[in-house]
């Protein structure tokens, strides 16, 4: 068998990057997409360019200013999620810390509008209210690693992955 021909025949997965900003308040950052048909909300990001060499650390920043037009290298990664979906391959989510962002760039903010709809600032409590079940788990062990000051947390289906503790 070539490599060609091994490398087609290995699993897929998929991989996907998000970023939390926040403003001085501590609120987080979320955007409306149109093409929820759910009407969930989520971070802004999206997904990772691989094919074209793209990392996961590139790609929040890229959607990101694709999305809000804020141009914000990406700080800490926060979170890694794998998550299975049906009529997919798992995806693999990269959660990065966006910092906080000031007033001038609150207003620079300008929505992508092929995707989205609107932007609002929300208190990490009440944007569980926002997020479908999995993005909500996400977002709440990532805030959780942001606070602590530690390291990455590894999730399945946002929650922690065995042995690991939020």
């Amino acid at each position: 068998m070539d490599y060609a021909t091994y490398i087609a025949g290995l699993p897929k997965v998929l991989a996907g990057a998000g970023v939390i900003f926040r403003d001085a308040q501590g609120r987080i950052l979320i955007v409306e997409p149109n093409y929820r048909s759910d009407g969930a909300w989520v971070l802004p990001g999206g997904t990772v360019e691989s094919d074209e060499g793209e990392s996961p650390r590139q790609a929040a920043r890229r959607e990101a200013a694709e999305e809000i037009g804020l141009d914000v290298e990406p700080g800490a990664l926060l979170a890694v999620d794998w998550v299975r979906g049906p009529g997919r391959p798992p995806l693999v989510s990269y959660l990065y810390d966006g910092g906080v962002l000031d007033e001038a760039q609150l207003a620079a903010i300008r929505l992508q509008e092929a995707e989205l709809l609107s932007w609002r600032l929300v208190e990490p409590e009440a944007a569980e209210g926002y997020f479908d079940s999995g993005m909500a788990r996400r977002v709440r062990a990532a805030l959780a690693v942001l606070t602590a000051g530690t390291g990455p947390v590894e999730l399945e289906d946002g929650h922690p992955a065995p042995g690991v503790r939020v």
